[in-house]
Order: structure tokens, then C-alpha cells, then sequence
């Protein structure tokens, strides 16, 4: 599970291990689910109307799901067996949803993201989904802690792409090692 502050560049990273581990049979990298249109510039995800979003949780079609943000969130139900069966899902998460992964699913690994601060400032303003206003109100309540006893592995992505993106093929592999 990729975890993190908005703007810390999880779904960078992720699309650099995908690079990594494309062909790999026990790696597998989650498209998420959110109500949201997608932009086709930061994070590849399935949007889903509110309406269908819900049709899906209500025949449990998802193995987690969360709101945040105004926005909901899921992960197809698929993904579950494929880790029950010792495969590696990547997919981006949520702080406050670790408690309904670590229920979801029989192993898991949190990589929490981070980055400066000033870092994070630019890439949510490269988004252009946010004010400059809601951005610093977002910076300012954000922490980059991870509360609970999962097992938490941390990167620094505030300097080089290829630096952090090694940091998670590197857990990725350790993850692989072991099963």
C-alpha cells in the first residue's frame, strides 16, 4: 500500500515500479477507483459516476473503500484473492483507510511517501486542481506520519524520480523475496 501526502508524488512512483516489474506475473499495480473525471495527466485511475460507484459498493465490488476529499474511493474486490494467493498489489491508499486494508488483505506492507513541503506546494499547483489557497490550507492540516502497527517502509520523494522510484522497486523485490 502506497500512502502519503497529496502532492508527495505516490502515483510517480508507482508508475515507475510498474516499469520496473510490467511483465512480472506476482506484481500487479491497482487501478484505483474514484469519483472523479479523469485528467489523463496524474493519476490513471477509473472514474466512476457516485450513483455507479455505490451500485459497486453495494454488491461489495470493492475490497476497501473510503472517502475522502469529497470524493469517494475503492479498490476492485479482484485484487484481494490475487494477494491471498502471494501476489504483490501495489495500488495508492489512504492514512486513515490502513485499518480496512490491513482487514482486506492477509499481508501487507505500507510504503509511506513524503516530500518538502515546498516540493509538495508545486506538484499540487502543477495539478491545477486546487486553488493556491486550498493547496497551502492542504499543506498546513497534512501530516506525513503513519498511525497504527503496520509495517511501514518510508522514501523521501523530494529529489530525483529515480532515486525514490529504486527506494520502492527495492521493496517491491524484498517483497517478492520473501514470499
Amino acid at each position: 500500500m502506497v500512502v502519503g501526502p497529496s502532492g508527495a508524488g505516490k502515483d510517480s512512483l508507482i508508475g515507475y515500479a510498474a516499469k520496473a516489474f510490467h511483465q512480472h506475473p506476482n506484481v500487479r499495480f491497482v487501478r484505483r477507483v474514484i469519483t472523479r473525471a479523469s485528467d489523463g495527466a496524474t493519476e490513471d485511475h477509473l472514474p466512476m459516476t457516485p450513483e455507479a460507484f455505490a451500485a459497486v459498493q453495494a454488491r461489495n465490488g470493492f475490497a476497501v473503500h473510503w472517502a475522502a476529499h469529497g470524493l469517494q474511493y475503492g479498490i476492485p474486490d479482484e485484487h484481494r484473492a490475487f494477494v491471498a494467493a502471494g501476489g504483490i498489489a501495489i495500488a495508492n491508499g489512504s492514512r486513515p483507510a490502513l485499518p480496512l486494508f490491513d482487514k482486506a488483505f492477509a499481508a501487507m506492507t505500507v510504503v509511506n511517501v513524503t516530500a518538502r513541503p515546498d516540493i509538495r506546494a508545486e506538484r499540487l499547483e502543477a495539478r491545477g486542481r486546487e486553488s493556491r489557497e486550498d493547496i497551502l490550507e492542504r499543506l498546513a492540516r497534512s501530516t506525513m506520519k503513519v498511525h497504527g502497527d503496520f509495517d511501514v517502509v518510508n522514501i523521501d520523494n523530494s529529489g530525483a524520480l529515480e532515486d525514490a522510484g529504486e527506494a520502492l522497486v527495492r521493496v517491491i523485490g524484498q517483497g517478492l523475496a520473501e514470499r
